[in-house]
């Protein structure tokens, strides 16, 4: 063979072992939570690297801001379109406030979703809900009036005033209970921000605002330990219950010490893994968002997309004395 057919072999071996290295390259999903530090966000990124693992070609990029703000998250948004990401999956700080960044994203050829707590419809494909809204809106009334045969005064603490799955919930919440708990007289709705030091504060002002109050409602991981610890502090164990959304692993010991009777919440290392195969089918196979497709969520199932691209993945499981020792040891 010729020195210039030898090079004009060697050249299109090269061509060909870079082309499939490019297309060899893994796809990068962004997951991009509210904040960082936080148990629950922990909890779905395990989820998100299991869903990585069984689909074989996608590295997680796990990311956040310190402080759960829209403005913070932006940030990280455009931080990730300058590194070229395939898909990113939010669970955002503010629904309309991130719309802009995101059909940037989107314009750039980014697969764009969110999850647990949505963006407007404009600034994403599809959004995936950890479970129903207006059921999980229930649940967290009837956690707390379950223990009330007699009815009282209750109280939510929530996290950000803008976040959009707390104030879903808090408005179904609310939609239920003249017709389904008229005793429970719901007398405060305040913010902490998933901020411990503030959901701490706001704990303290409303037993201070309400000395009748009977239970604090929590739908917010960092607020119901805030919370519970509050009580515990207080010495007001037997007086008043502090319920909503937990994590098993972080709130047992409250279960165990009377601080709480009962909480709820759905498995977030099932949410994390079913956003990333949601995200991965989108950017990867193409699968089209649109009212009424059935899309995978791998092991977890097969969601339906509503008329808003919304879908829930799985109804919230309640834990007790009976089971939280059981599931602290997974999430």
């Amino acid at each position: 063979m010729s020195f210039l057919k030898k090079l004009m072999v060697t050249a299109a071996f090269s061509a060909a072992m870079f082309v499939n290295a490019a297309y060899a390259e893994n796809v990068k999903i962004a997951l991009v939570v509210k904040s960082l530090g936080n148990g629950f966000f922990d909890a779905a990124n395990k989820g998100a690297e299991e869903a990585a693992k069984e689909l074989g070609d996608v590295d997680i990029i796990y990311t956040g801001p310190t402080k759960a703000t829209a403005e913070a998250q932006i940030e990280v948004v455009n931080s990730l379109i300058a590194q070229k990401v395939n898909a990113i999956a939010i669970s955002a700080n503010d629904a309309d406030a991130l719309v802009p960044a995101l059909k940037k994203a989107m314009d750039r050829g980014i697969t764009v979703i969110s999850w647990d707590s949505g963006v407007a419809p404009e600034g994403r494909q599809l959004h995936l809900n950890p479970s129903d809204t207006g059921l999980i809106g229930e649940t967290i009334i009837k956690l707390a009036a379950d223990y009330l045969p007699e009815g009282g005064d209750v109280a939510i603490l929530s996290a950000s005033s803008t976040a959009t799955n707390q104030n879903a919930w808090i408005d179904a919440a609310k939609k239920i209970l003249p017709e389904k708990f008229p005793k429970i007289n719901l007398v405060a709705t305040v913010y902490g921000d998933d901020d411990s030091a503030k959901s701490t504060d706001e704990a303290k002002g409303l037993l201070k605002s309400y000395p009748n109050l009977k239970a604090i409602i929590a739908p917010t991981t960092v607020g119901v330990v805030a919370a519970a610890q509050v009580v515990t502090d207080e010495n007001l164990i037997g007086k008043v219950n502090v319920t909503g959304l937990a994590l098993p692993s972080e709130f047992k010991k409250f279960i165990d010490n009377g601080a709480s009777q009962a909480v709820a919440l759905w498995n977030p290392i099932d949410l994390g893994y079913s956003a990333v195969y949601l995200a991965h089918d989108l950017a990867v196979k193409k699968e089209e968002a649109k009212p009424g497709a059935t899309l995978s969520i791998g092991r977890v199932g097969k969601v339906t997309l509503d008329d808003t691209n919304s879908a829930a993945m799985a109804p919230p499981f309640q834990f007790d004395k009976s089971n939280i020792e059981k599931f602290s040891k997974i999430y």
